[in-house]
Parts: structure tokens; sequence; C-alpha cells
């Protein structure tokens, strides 16, 4: 009698981590950078305005101004002030090009492919989980009071990390550069979920069905390629008001407005019908076209005015040693620098050790310690989480915003210190990114994946 060895068949490829992704995806990714790498440092100016002023001798007209109501009396609860008009109308924009971004994510860039997805989605939770874990243990070991902000420090600011990396002239390889743009953005769709679900006040049902017809006619025309700006702003402000008065926070109808726009290029019906949807979703999209027109506004002008009116927190006069022992400002630095760090690290380490994924050749755990711990840089959706969470000017959000810059400081310093030491490995790896042999436009190793 013999014995039968089981057939196993051949052993399905590992997954690489952080490999490189396709030309088209490298392209638009190094388009999204630099306008990103522009605003942070525009939003970093935004913040550095904010605290010398809020610290100077005119702090008062700093606070004057924040409270400026442009038109009193206003209907549908549109009587704001300027620090609320930037919270709620300019982010609006910035979730908005946050929307076109995970559209095309989902249809064309990683978020496509459950393999290539896996990775930001785990990573991304990782990195909210336990920064949250983190908060909320702190607060309740120091008796409980506080809890509200859980969730102020589970959120990534590309901008801010990209202008972070701009001053320590890191050439990171275009996986590692993909991954964090790719996390940031999960990381937004998760935050815009949280602040939609937990930081709702005073819900009314009508507006918010209200709002679902503005939002439908507005699908309908961009789904026909129509892009009158005549009809499609008046229709996005009228979403907007509309998801204001239901007490939703107005930001999620920029999110919702942004996942209407088709991503893929309309083509004849004699076209080539088998190009991947990479080839397809370059410039002939509608989302491309108008994440063209509108992120150069939401990074240059939306965002660094919300700095302006958000960062502002007085130190004048503050008992520091109080301030840096408060239970929230713990918290919130601790859940930034370790939660962060350690959350993605840990996911992605998991990821690996259990499945059949090894880190791309080019990559080392160092490199993805250096790109956790700049994810801690939690700027423009914690300071919108603090003032949702505690309310606007109050002791609380004034913590809030002390705790977050420090926090962001540190943790772009840590994330400098390690990027720095592997610079001159990111230049090599940036050389053969960069090498076009033949002259055709097209970097060798999107054409010849294995060239080294």
């Amino acid at each position: 009698m013999t014995s039968r060895t089981p057939s196993t068949g051949p052993r399905p490829p590992k997954i690489r981590l952080f490999s490189r992704s396709s030309w088209p995806q490298a392209r638009h990714l190094a388009d999204v950078l630099r306008t990103e790498t522009v605003g942070g440092a525009l939003l970093l100016v935004g913040a550095v305005i904010a605290l010398i002023w809020a610290n100077s001798p005119w702090s008062d007209s700093y606070t004057r101004l924040g409270h400026v109501v442009p038109w009193p009396g206003a209907p549908w609860h549109l009587d704001l002030d300027l620090a609320t008009w930037a919270a709620d109308g300019l982010l609006a924009i910035f979730f908005f090009v946050v929307g076109l971004e995970l559209k095309r994510e989902f249809v064309a860039g990683d978020l496509r492919d459950p393999r290539r997805a896996a990775l930001p989605v785990v990573a991304a939770l990782g990195g909210m989980l336990l920064p949250a874990l983190i908060y909320v243990s702190v607060i309740l070991s120091a008796g409980g009071a506080g809890l509200r902000g859980w969730a102020i420090p589970t959120a990534t600011d590309i901008a801010f990390a990209l202008a972070v990396l701009a001053v320590v002239s890191s050439h990171l390889p275009q996986g590692l550069r993909a991954f964090l743009l790719t996390l940031a953005v999960v990381d937004d769709l998760f935050a815009i979920t949280i602040i939609a679900i937990f930081y709702t006040a005073d819900f009314q049902l009508i507006p918010l069905l209200a709002a679902l017809a503005p939002i439908g006619l507005f699908a309908v025309l961009v789904q026909r390629g129509r892009t009158w700006w005549w009809a499609l702003i008046p229709l996005a402000i009228a979403a907007w008001t509309l998801m204001h008065a239901s007490g939703v926070h107005a930001t999620v109808a920029g999110v919702l407005l942004g996942f209407t726009v088709p991503v893929l290029a309309r083509r004849p019906a004699s076209s080539d019908q088998s190009a991947s949807g990479d080839a397809q979703a370059g410039e002939g999209g509608l989302a491309a076209h108008l994440e063209h027109r509108w992120r150069p506004v939401s990074a240059g002008v939306a965002v660094p005015i919300f700095a302006l009116f958000a960062a502002g927190v007085t130190l004048r006069g503050t008992d520091l040693g109080a301030l840096l022992s408060d239970p929230i400002v713990i918290a919130i630095v601790a859940a930034l620098v370790f939660g962060k760090s350690i959350g993605i690290l840990g996911s992605t380490y998991l990821l690996a050790r259990f499945t059949r994924a090894e880190l791309d050749e080019d990559i080392t755990w160092a490199d993805l310690l250096g790109i956790a711990l700049l994810a801690g840089i939690g700027f423009t959706v914690s300071l919108l989480i603090g003032d949702l969470a505690f309310g606007a000017g109050s002791t609380a959000d004034d913590r809030v915003k002390a705790a977050v810059l420090l926090g962001s400081v540190i943790s772009a310093g840590l994330a400098a210190t390690v990027l720095v030491r592997r610079n001159a490995a990111y230049r090599m790896v940036a050389q053969r990114e960069q090498l076009d042999a033949d002259r055709d436009g097209v970097p060798d190793v999107y054409q010849h994946p294995d060239a080294r």
C-alpha cells in the first residue's frame, strides 16, 4: 500500500507591503502631494500667526475677530461668527476634496484592490483605536471628566505632515508616500463618520431629508458630465445649509457631494473597453477635474484660514505646570505621540505576521516607524472635534488646542529624527524611481517593475 502525498497546488504569491503603485497613480500622487505640501506650509503660517496674535498685547482683537457675526439675524441658524464659518463653512470645501479623493481611491486607486486596501485600512483602524483607548484610559484614571473628547487624537493632518517632510527634505519612496496619503484619506473617512454619529446636536430629520434633494440634483448633473458652476455651486450651498439646519455637522455635506462625482472618464462606445481603471481615471475624469480646481482652494485658503481662527490659544498668565498636568492635555499628547505610532506600526506588523505579506525590499520597519510618528500630527480635524466636543472658546477647548499643538510638534520632531537618518537611502531609491533611460516620459521602474 503506497501513501499519497496531498496535492497542495501552487501557493499564492506573497503580498508586498509598500510596493510601488502604477504610473498613473504615482503621477496623481505627485500632483496631490505638491499641492498639499504648499498648503501645509500655509497652514503652519496661519497657526503661527494665530499663536503670536493670541499671546500679544493685541490678543483681545484676535478674540473679537473670531466673534464677529457678519450677518446677524440670518435664517436657518446662519447667524454664525467668523470662527464658526471657518470651521463649518470653509472646512466643507476641505471635506469635499476628501470626498473626491475617497471616491477616486475606491474606484481607481489602492482601495479598489482588497489586497492593497487591507494595509491602509488596518493601519488607519489601529491608528484610531489605540489613541482613543489611551485617551479614555487616562481620562478615566483622572476621574472621567472630559470623556466626550475621545475622538480628538484619532485624526491625522496630511498637509501638516507633508510640510514636515518638505522641511526635512525627505525623499520617501513612492510606496511609502502612497501609503501615507491613502492612510490619511481613510483616516478622514472614519473621522467624518465619527463626527456625523457622535457629535450631532439637536438632530432634525426634516432638514436632513430635504438636504438629499440638492445632493441628488448635484449627482444627476455631475453624472451627466455637466459642470455648470451657476447650478452646482448653488446646489452645494443649499445642501450645506440644510445639513447645518439638521444638526449634523455641515461638513458632512461636502463629503457626500464629493462621493457623487464620477471618477472614470466618459468614453465613446467604440473605445477599447479593456483598459484598466487606472488608465481610464487619468486627467479625463470629472473627479480629477474638480479636484484639480478645488484642492488648491482647500489647501491654500480654507485650511489656513481655519488654522488662523482655531489655533490661537492664549498662554499668557497661564500656569504651565497646571496646563501640562491637566488630564485632557496628558491624554491627547500621549494618544497622538504613542497611540498613533504604536497603533499604526503594531497593526501593520500583525498584518504582515499573520498573512503572506512582507515589506518591499526598499522599505524597513524603521521607515514605517517614521511614517507612524508622522501620523501623530493631528491638527485640522482634531481641532474641529475639540470644538464640537467641548464648545469653541471654552476652557477645555483651549486645553485641547494646546495639547494638539504640543502633541503634533513632538510627533513631528520624532518623525523627522527617524526619517532624516534614512535620507541617503531614500535618495538612492528616488533616483531609481525617476530614471527614464528611454526618455519616453515614463520612469523605467514603472515599465519594468523588476528594474533596480
